[in-house]
């Protein structure tokens, strides 16, 4: 009978350890196949800014926005290492998120067990890749949870007995968190909040607890004070300043409190989709792991981690679809509690109830799956791009990057009108003006005058040889207030100083390409973009 159990138990560790190995290939197949798929704005604005790096410009210096650099960096070492390409961008993010799936299971397994921490990798890695959190895209987030989650295993390494080496190194990669994007910010204060309250239930005398939490912070507060250091150097303090201070101050202030439920539950009920089960797995993980009193301490430190992964969520209320991969490891970690939990009780009975748990989970993480076969497995680069991104010009922008590359020198500037980043990475062009965004011209907020005026005079002193007019409410996000002037600035210095060289139309079926020779009129007009060549 001892024999049959050990065969079973062998067999069923197989089974998980299977499960984990189909969905890690699976989900590698997939970003594999969608490499070569176009960057949306925010990895042109990364890839720009980090192709600007190599080049040895500072960020904030000839392209503005309000992240911090942490991102740009990470996109300079991916590119020098893989080269300055969509698939090599794409690669640094498969290896990226890869590294992230492997830390979910390690935490999982260090605060649980095995199966909890198969479990979790798997919801993860499936969570992480979905359409739903354009889990596809380098965005930002990616590059905030993995130095997070690096930091948190640290944290658990040896409970209440961290070196103090140890605590640095943690503090260290929650810090590097903080540089990728500001909403790091609460991951460290998630980390120490649990250091302060297991120093101080393992009984440390305050002494020990100040020491202790000081090292921690000091690791946290160093990538900021070097970077800080580094760009007072460059000579680019000022614009840093403004630009992830005094602007992004008042971008957070554009959403009405009012508003944001609203807009929270709207993305909420996008993000979930066909993933629910594993979110009802992670909600039956929360009540289980408290109910367990062995499991409590591991579940109150991930209700923690989602509680604070939550509130990087908040800021601005804006609430889009891929801020939420900061809640997706902690989801994906419940989820785990609550499959090793089913396992315990099921433990000892018959062989076929023993896999209940296994198929449970098999079954939660195909649902998405199946719902985006199409996406994931079917469709070209180009067309899960559009199937994402119907209305914005992330195909056409490579088309367009490669006419104007072939028309200019590398000296030569060129002028985006429209929130386009991409166009210049593509290009290889550097910007005759900072605002790489337009949006923010648009918004009803203090600096929005002056902003613009800025851009007209930036882009009158550099005399771009081309100048792209991106004609979409999808690149402006045009608002009843909006101020106007760079819509009548543009139109009166365009027709004085240069002539339409290409005309690209974009309809819900098809894209067509005019390159010099520009058609008077066409059948169909809503979305297009102008490429005006500056007249000699």
């Amino acid at each position: 009978m001892a024999h049959k159990i050990d065969n079973n138990g062998k067999l069923l560790r197989f089974g998980w350890w299977a499960l984990a190995a189909i969905i890690f290939a699976l989900v590698i197949l997939i970003r594999i196949r969608l490499l070569g798929i176009p960057l949306e704005r925010d990895e042109g604005e990364y890839a720009y800014a980090g192709q600007l790096m190599l080049q040895g410009i500072p960020p904030y210096k000839v392209a503005y926005n309000m992240k911090f650099p942490g991102t740009y960096a990470a996109y300079a070492v991916i590119m020098s290492i893989f080269g300055q390409t969509i698939a090599g961008i794409h690669l640094g993010l498969l290896l990226v998120n890869a590294a992230s799936i492997v830390l979910v299971f390690f935490l999982g397994r260090r605060l649980v067990n095995y199966t909890a921490g198969i479990a979790a990798a798997a919801s993860y890695a499936i969570l992480s890749v979905s359409p739903s959190v354009l889990g596809f895209a380098g965005h930002a987030t990616h590059f905030v949870m993995l130095p997070v989650l690096g930091g948190a295993l640290l944290l658990l390494h040896e409970f209440g007995r961290q070196r103090l080496g140890r605590l640095f190194a943690s503090g260290l990669l929650f810090g590097l968190a903080l540089l990728m994007k500001q909403p790091g910010v609460f991951f460290i204060l998630f980390g120490a909040v649990y250091l302060i309250s297991t120093d101080v239930l393992s009984g440390f005398k305050l002494k020990r607890i100040l020491l202790r939490n000081l090292i921690f912070s000091a690791g946290a507060i160093l990538p900021v004070g070097i970077t800080c250091l580094t760009l007072s150097y460059a000579g680019v303090s000022k614009q840093f300043w403004f630009w992830t201070i005094d602007y992004a101050g008042q971008y957070g202030s554009l959403v009405p409190l009012a508003q944001a439920p609203e807009i929270f539950f709207n993305s909420v009920r996008e993000v979930i989709g066909a993933g629910w089960a594993l979110w009802v797995l992670a909600g039956a993980g929360g009540v289980a792991g408290l109910w367990d009193r062995r499991m409590r301490g591991s579940t109150v430190f991930l209700l923690s981690f989602l509680f604070c992964a939550a509130l990087a969520l908040c800021p601005g209320f804006y609430f889009r679809y891929h801020y939420f991969i900061f809640v997706l490891p902690a989801v994906s970690l419940l989820a785990g509690v609550a499959i090793s939990k089913l396992s315990e009780l099921v433990a000892g009975r018959m062989m076929t109830a023993g896999f209940l748990p296994l198929l449970l989970l098999g079954a939660a993480l195909s649902l998405p799956i199946f719902r985006d076969k199409k996406f994931f497995l079917v469709a070209s680069p180009v067309e899960a791009c559009r199937m994402i991104y119907p209305e914005s010009p992330f195909p056409e922008s490579v088309r367009i990057a490669e006419y104007v590359r072939e028309h200019t020198s590398p000296n030569d500037t060129i002028a985006v009108l429209g929130s386009e980043p991409q166009i210049y990475f593509y290009s290889q062009r550097h910007s005759a003006t900072g605002y790489i965004y337009s949006y923010g011209l648009m918004e009803p907020q203090k600096y929005a005058r002056r902003m613009q005026e800025e851009m007209i005079g930036e882009i009158e002193r550099a005399r771009p040889k081309y100048l792209i007019s991106v004609v979409m409410n999808d690149s402006w996000l045009q608002q009843p207030r909006s101020d106007r002037l760079i819509f009548t600035w543009a139109n009166e210095y365009t027709a004085q100083n240069y002539a339409a060289a290409g005309f690209v139309n974009m309809t819900p079926t098809e894209t067509d390409y005019f390159f010099g020779d520009v058609p008077p009129s066409v059948k169909d007009l809503k979305d297009y973009i102008l490429i005006y060549n500056r007249n000699p």
